[in-house]
C-alpha cells in the first residue's frame, strides 16, 4: 500500500518513498529559505552585518588615506561607532577605533563633531 502526502512547500502530490517531504530538490531549499527567514536574526550576524556595513562606509568615504569628515555624514548612512574590531594608540595619547583596516577618530571642531578617518599603516602594529 502506498501512502500520498504532499509537499510540504507547493503542496503538489508527492510520489515515490512514503518517508518523501518535498517533490523536489528546489521546493526543499525553498522551504528552509523561508524558515530562515522567519526566525530572529541571530546577535552574530546583527555584529557581523553591522561591522560590514562600519566598513563599507569608512572606506567610501576614506578615498585619500586621511580625511575628516561630519559625524553626522556618517551617521546618516548606518555607520555606527560602537561597533569595531580593534583600536590603535598614537604617540599623542589619541585612540583610534578600527574596523578591519579603517580607522576614526571623534573629534569635536568648533561645537561640530567630526571624525578623523585613517587607514592602517605598518608602523601601528601594537608591540
Amino acid at each position: 500500500m502506498r501512502f500520498y502526502k504532499t509537499c510540504i512547500y507547493c503542496k503538489n502530490e508527492l510520489k515515490g518513498r512514503t518517508d518523501k517531504k518535498f517533490c523536489d530538490p528546489q521546493c526543499k531549499s525553498a522551504y528552509q529559505y523561508q524558515q530562515a527567514k522567519e526566525k530572529p536574526e541571530r546577535f552574530y550576524n546583527i555584529v557581523d552585518n553591522q561591522l560590514k556595513l562600519n566598513r563599507k562606509i569608512l572606506k567610501e568615504y576614506n578615498k585619500g588615506g586621511k580625511v575628516i569628515v561630519r559625524s553626522s555624514m556618517l551617521t546618516q548612512e548606518g555607520f555606527n561607532p560602537n561597533f569595531f574590531t580593534h583600536y590603535w594608540k598614537n604617540t599623542k595619547g589619541d585612540v583610534y577605533l578600527f574596523v578591519y583596516e579603517y580607522g576614526f577618530l571623534k573629534r569635536v571642531e568648533h561645537g561640530v563633531h567630526k571624525y578623523v578617518l585613517i587607514k592602517w599603516q605598518d608602523y601601528m602594529v601594537q608591540k
